[in-house]
């Protein structure tokens, strides 16, 4: 997708709509380059939905049963547009009337994987896509992690479906521990034997997460309050 495209830029506040705490302020990046429909600032609540790229049939499932209840009660799917995981919880927001946030690991303009080429235009014509490297940027390995960084910043929890020692994933999952937001684990992850970071960042506050819905206690709600004196 190494093409001209139009976007705009904005720092890390003024995208989330408020002000930023020490730990944000020391791992924001700079600017923010965005493309897409959705305009800042971030509505509603916003989860991570992230795992492996080779993910099994097992996580497939658990990965939809998750996007499914959060498309359902309005929260913005956050994903690196990486294969696996991370696209199931895009194609379930597009294909079920949700809204879906694509943050990448390269410039705007430019496609990772080649094979989401298609996905990634869908987002940037119907919801959003963003990153933190400028148009013309010389993408490195280092710079789908610190992707991964700015996701939990945007995300206001993370849930790893499915991801095996080494995992990318899991620099997200330490990130996320580090902001001091929520994280998840799928419940068939946290009691694989031949896994051992479950119990490690369980150990740092990491929850076990057996019921979807259970998300949705730990995040802002999206109710307003004209909306409750309306009831």
């Amino acid at each position: 997708m190494a093409e001209e495209i139009e976007y705009q830029y904005i720092d890390l506040k003024n995208l989330l709509g408020h002000s930023l705490n020490d730990i944000e302020i020391k791992y924001a990046p700079p600017v923010i380059y965005y493309k897409g429909k959705m305009k800042p600032p971030l509505p509603n609540a916003r989860v991570s939905v992230i795992g492996t790229r080779e993910p099994t049939k097992e996580g497939l499932v658990a990965a939809k049963e998750v996007s499914k209840i959060l498309i359902e009660n309005e929260v913005i799917i956050i994903g690196g547009l990486a294969k696996g995981i991370d696209s199931v919880g895009h194609k379930m927001a597009i294909e079920n009337g949700g809204k879906t946030i694509a943050v990448l690991g390269t410039p705007l303009n430019k496609t990772y994987p080649k094979e989401n080429i298609e996905l990634q235009k869908e987002i940037m014509k119907n919801h959003l896509v963003v990153s933190q490297y400028p148009i013309g940027y010389k993408t490195t390995p280092k710079d789908f992690a610190l992707r991964n960084r700015t996701m939990a910043l945007i995300s206001d929890a993370s849930v790893i479906v499915e991801a095996k020692d080494g995992s990318g994933s899991l620099y997200q999952g330490w990130e996320t521990l580090r902001l001091g937001r929520p994280l998840f684990i799928c419940k068939q992850v946290v009691h694989n034997p031949k896994l051992k970071w479950p119990k490690e960042m369980m150990e740092y506050g990491a929850m076990e997460l057996d019921d979807p819905l259970d998300i949705l206690e730990v995040i802002p709600s999206n109710i307003k309050m004209t909306e409750l004196f309306q009831l």
